[in-house]
């Protein structure tokens, strides 16, 4: 198996990391998930400059540019002979000892390292939905950095698991924000409703797309807060990342909601697929 790390595409077993590295003492570093279908990227340049963007925040250099970058990666891929995947992208600050909270004074080389993973789209779920639960946000206050310290969405996702949900739906003081792994959009009385981008939540890619498809279809669009009870007398649901694209919600806790071949969940699914089909090619 091939991997990226630092400037080069090696095999699995050369990659050695120091149990000094900042990103194994802290968490300290960033991440990007990419999908791939037919062979190529989807949005890359938008998840490489979020990439960017999420280091910008924490102060963190990266020694790369974005064309190396994006090179690497389609070269990963290439190699990796992946069809339909995923791109899981991760850059530390990197070796600093003695350990120290404090940035390093002196320079310090980041490690970047990528892998890829053939996952096929799971087409029985986007056409039922999923089950997910309501959970309190108990994440610090910088969500929009897509940052690889994940230990409060892994506690609130597991709450989810133990309920035999998929997704947790997070509140702060009954103000909706995001999943534990997604935004999260309602539908009322034709209108799409989604948390401002904001620190509260991660400025999703996906729901970058999911505007651009709103537009084209003429569906009206509000990035404003709603509430639990918004989300209780929904007549939609619907989560989205870059790996569930826009995905139904058929059940939050005790509520259920109907996915219908004629509702606008629907209608937005098609329009994304459509988005992906321009980049990528027919979806099989």
């Amino acid at each position: 198996m091939k991997v990226i790390w630092n400037n080069k595409i090696v095999d699995h077993e050369e990659v050695v990391i120091n149990p000094e590295d900042r990103g194994y003492q802290f968490g300290d570093g960033v991440y990007e998930v990419i999908r791939a279908y037919n062979h190529i990227y989807f949005c890359l340049d938008e998840h490489i400059n979020r990439l960017y963007s999420s280091a910008n925040k924490i102060e963190l250099t990266i020694p790369y540019s974005k064309e190396e970058i994006k090179t690497l990666a389609n070269q990963l891929l290439k190699e990796s002979n992946i069809s339909t995947g995923d791109l899981y992208l991760q850059i530390t600050r990197g070796i600093s000892s003695p350990r120290n909270h404090t940035y390093p004074d002196v320079a310090v080389l980041p490690s970047l390292t990528g892998k890829a993973n053939e996952i096929i789209r799971n087409t029985e779920k986007l056409t039922n939905g999923i089950k997910t639960s309501i959970e309190e946000d108990i994440r610090w206050l910088r969500c929009d950095i897509k940052m690889i310290s994940l230990l409060g969405n892994i506690m609130l996702k597991h709450e989810a698991h133990k309920k035999g949900a998929e997704e947790a739906i997070l509140h702060r003081e009954g103000i909706i924000t995001e999943g534990s792994s997604s935004n999260v959009g309602i539908v009322k009385d034709g209108v799409i409703y989604t948390h401002p981008d904001s620190h509260f939540i991660l400025p999703g890619i996906t729901k970058l797309v999911l505007k651009r498809c709103a537009h084209a279809l003429g569906i009206p669009m509000s990035e404003e807060s709603f509430t639990l009870d918004d989300l209780k007398e929904a007549d939609e649901v619907f989560c989205t990342s870059t790996t569930l694209e826009i995905m139904p919600v058929n059940q939050v806790d005790n509520w259920t909601y109907s996915v219908t071949d004629d509702s606008i969940v629907r209608r937005l699914q098609r329009a994304y697929e459509k988005e992906i089909e321009k980049q990528c090619g027919p979806l099989l």
